[in-house]
């Protein structure tokens, strides 16, 4: 993963279209690099979670061209690369697993994490979790502490308890969240060791009951739906 982490700490200082086009050779043996092992990372998770088995590569990665229309930030390249992994793919809503190596830059993109869970959910889904954290805390209480190393991301919560939900729940934390996500940071020692993909997956592993019990929540709400 080293030739990924150089590449991208190099992009993040010459973020411009002038310097891309010269090193789009050295971009091509990273994004191989990173393509190799989603594809590896792929086939690992589909033996705990058999909902992913199938993925392509492209299903799950993402292109390093920024969209710009609605940005202040003009760069036009994003200085990290991620793979999401999750029944039918990035795009379908579902949650799943998510490996991310970024540049040291200030941030959130700027380091390496694992996360799985649900992101930027629509709000249908969203009320599916919390009714069922309502009805029944306890598994997603389980589940989260069967996920050793990870914590849970508060980033973006609300700050108060939304409306519908007991405010003096012992479970008011789990209410506020938007994301629901089980986030891990990983150094460059983790990231450059020649288990990786090994400890990844064993990572991910652990998270597989949380992401299960958020897939419920997202097909009961899109059959509601239909």
């Amino acid at each position: 993963m080293e030739r990924v982490t150089g590449f991208l700490s190099l992009l993040s200082q010459n973020n411009n279209k002038p310097w891309f086009d010269v090193h789009k050779s050295q971009y091509r043996e990273a994004l191989e690099v990173f393509q190799n092992f989603t594809a590896k990372l792929i086939h690992g998770i589909a033996t705990f979670d058999k909902a992913v088995s199938g993925l392509s590569v492209r299903d799950c990665t993402f292109r390093i061209y920024r969209d710009l229309r609605f940005s202040p930030d003009k760069t036009p390249y994003k200085a990290y690369m991620g793979a999401y992994v999750c029944p039918g793919g990035k795009k379908s809503g579902f949650a799943g697993y998510y490996f991310h190596i970024g540049a040291a830059v200030n941030d959130w993109s700027g380091h390496h994490f694992m996360s799985s869970g649900l992101y930027q959910a629509n709000p249908a889904v969203v009320k599916s979790v919390r009714d069922d954290i309502l009805y029944d805390a306890t598994p997603y209480l389980n589940a989260i502490a069967l996920a050793e190393g990870f914590e849970i991301d508060f980033v973006g919560c609300l700050k108060r308890v939304p409306a519908g939900y007991p405010s003096d729940s012992p479970y008011e934390h789990l209410f506020r969240l938007k994301d629901f996500l089980l986030t891990r940071s990983m150094d460059d020692a983790f990231v450059n060791d020649k288990n990786l993909l090994k400890n990844v997956l064993s990572g991910f592993k652990k998270t597989h009951t949380f992401v299960d019990l958020l897939n419920r929540s997202v097909s009961y709400a899109n059959s509601s739906q239909n």
